[in-house]
C-alpha cells in the first residue's frame, strides 16, 4: 500500500532525476541529499520500481559505476551524451564494469 508521503518522496526523487541533464550525473546519495534525506537506498529503491521513464543512467553509485546489472544498457546513453567515462583496464578491473562514469568530471548539483 502506498501512503501519501511514499507517493510524494518516489516523485521528488524522479523530479531530481529529470532535472539532470544530460551528460551529467548524480549519486544515489546526491540525490537524497538533495531531497534533504540521507536515504540513498530508498532513492535505489524507487529508481529500481519507478525509473524506468527517466534517465536513469544518469544516477550513478558513489564510484561513479552505473546501476548493478545495467552495465551494457547504460553505456551506449552515456556515449551519446558524451558524459565523461574511465575506462578499466582489464587485468586491474576490480568490477565486471569495463567503466565507470568520471564523477568529478560529470557531476552536477541541482544548487550549482
Amino acid at each position: 500500500m502506498t501512503t501519501p508521503e511514499h507517493d510524494d518522496f518516489v516523485s521528488r526523487v524522479l523530479g531530481v532525476v529529470e532535472s539532470i541533464p544530460a551528460g551529467r550525473v548524480m549519486t544515489y546519495g546526491g540525490v537524497a541529499a538533495e531531497l534533504g534525506s540521507r536515504a540513498a537506498r530508498a532513492v535505489g529503491q524507487v529508481m529500481a520500481r519507478y525509473g524506468s521513464d527517466v534517465a536513469w543512467w544518469r544516477v550513478v553509485r558513489s564510484g561513479g559505476h552505473p546501476p548493478i546489472g545495467h552495465e551494457a544498457q547504460a553505456l551506449p546513453h552515456y556515449e551519446t551524451e558524451r558524459t565523461p567515462l574511465i575506462r578499466a583496464v582489464q587485468e586491474r578491473a576490480t568490477t565486471d564494469a569495463a567503466y565507470r562514469v568520471d564523477y568529478a568530471a560529470a557531476r552536477w548539483s541541482p544548487r550549482t
